[in-house]
């Protein structure tokens, strides 16, 4: 994602247009994104599986179990791109373009100027979405259960939680009792990262 949000942050033809186009992820609805993506893996009459067979590869059938969490992964990693560009392209527009000269006139190149200026300076960005990141895929339910209604190698914490509170079963409050307690789990990682995040900008600042 940083490559993409560095490629923005300079000034080309387009780049505005492709900006706005990389944010449609996030302006559509997670239903029209999952049934999209739902249609697209389908194993007979997809898109992707068109395409691989053009390439002369096999078809995946990539909503089974055994491809289940490998396609709500990238159909996660596509809803996620927009929010990751944002911050980074914000991040990066915040550091001064003195700093560079300053660091081209001395004889740094690209490489030197981004491990000595970008990364050092970034960090902080860096590491809140990566949090952030982090926590929505933990809570994620709507494109897994749009996709494969957590089937497979694709259940998680947050659609196991799901299925018990609002699935079929005999008993409603065994079920509603379990599924707070996964709801729990999901909250305590989440406090606990963020408590993680906390303490590694402390001792940034110490430094």
């Amino acid at each position: 994602m940083f490559p993409v949000a560095s490629t923005f942050a300079k000034h080309f033809p387009l780049s505005t247009v492709l900006r706005g186009l990389f944010l449609v992820p996030w302006l559509l609805p997670i239903i029209v994104s999952g049934t999209t993506w739902q249609w697209m893996m389908d194993a007979d009459s997809g898109i992707l599986n068109r395409f691989l067979g053009v390439v002369g590869i096999d078809p995946v059938w990539w909503l089974n179990a055994e491809h289940a969490l490998m396609s709500v992964t990238i159909a996660n990693i596509w809803l996620g791109i927009p929010f990751n560009l944002v911050i980074l392209y914000s991040g990066l527009q915040n550091i001064s373009a003195d700093l560079y000269e300053a660091a081209a006139l001395d004889g740094a190149g690209a490489w030197r100027q981004f491990w000595s200026i970008t990364f050092p300076l970034l960090r902080p960005v860096t590491a809140i979405t990566l949090l952030l990141g982090f926590v929505y895929t933990l809570k994620v339910v709507d494109i897994i259960w749009i996709m494969t209604m957590g089937t497979g190698s694709s259940q998680t914490l947050a659609t196991w939680a799901y299925a018990m509170a609002f699935g079929k079963g005999s008993s409603a409050v065994i079920k509603y009792s379990e599924a707070s307690v996964v709801g729990t789990i999901l909250l305590v990682v989440a406090l606990v990262m963020g408590f993680v995040y906390l303490a590694v900008q402390r001792r940034q600042v110490e430094r």
